[in-house]
């Protein structure tokens, strides 16, 4: 409704209105809840006994295609396995793990709560949220992995995709702090091997310089 009538304007602008200069919005709008008589005449209010806009409050949507939770569903409800045989042996594997309640598919938990079980795009969009969006603090890939699960979500692959989604980061890389480990192991060398490939030579004497300087190190690489 919303983009139709967008068609209608020329231009238009959004402005969010901070809560301190919305109190009078907010008093208007629980008036629907409240009793009018101890209003004043001055005031009128006129009550709307329908809705103006015919339009559904709530889209309910639903995958485009089979995701990761297809097969343990049809496994589940129906007991049905894919073809494959080694896939058909991972589902049966991994089957007990999860259980479906009211239609939906749960990842069980010992010691945590049952965890709702959504697809790969859900659950991306979700990362992004907790890792930038207004509740989101730009952690590493281990917080934010442990930030979603305690929402009371899970997908495969939460992981995996919570260290590609930190990597991406521009923010997390400019003001990562800068890692100070060696990229490859240390390993000892023997004391005559440097010199196989430089070596050090004193040149001189020179004519004194200023602090008695005469002598000249000379390093070839």
């Amino acid at each position: 409704m919303v983009k139709q009538l967008i068609g209608s304007f020329r231009q238009f602008t959004i402005k969010q209105i901070p809560r301190s200069e919305n109190k009078r919005e907010d008093a208007l709008s629980k008036l629907a809840s409240t009793c009018f008589d101890h209003l004043s005449k001055k005031v009128l209010v006129e009550v709307l006994c329908q809705r103006s806009i015919e339009e559904q409050q709530v889209n309910t949507l639903t995958p485009a295609g089979p995701t990761w939770m297809t097969p343990f569903r049809e496994y589940l409800q129906r007991g049905v396995l894919p073809d494959d045989h080694d896939e058909a042996r991972k589902i049966r594997i991994k089957a007990p793990s999860y259980a479906m309640v009211n239609g939906e598919l749960y990842k069980k938990g010992f010691t945590t709560p049952w965890l709702k079980c959504v697809d790969q795009t859900k659950g991306r969009e979700m990362l992004q949220e907790a890792h930038s969006g207004q509740v989101g603090v730009y952690e590493g890939a281990q917080a934010l992995t442990g930030k979603v699960l305690r929402m009371g979500v899970y997908w495969p692959t939460i992981q995996q995709d919570a260290m590609e989604m930190t990597r991406s980061c521009g923010e997390c890389q400019s003001y990562a702090s800068v890692q100070e480990n060696p990229p490859v192991p240390l390993h000892n060398i023997s004391n005559p091997w440097p010199f196989y490939q430089w070596g050090i030579d004193i040149v001189g004497s020179f004519p004194e310089a200023p602090g008695k300087l005469k002598y000249m190190v000379v390093a070839v690489d």
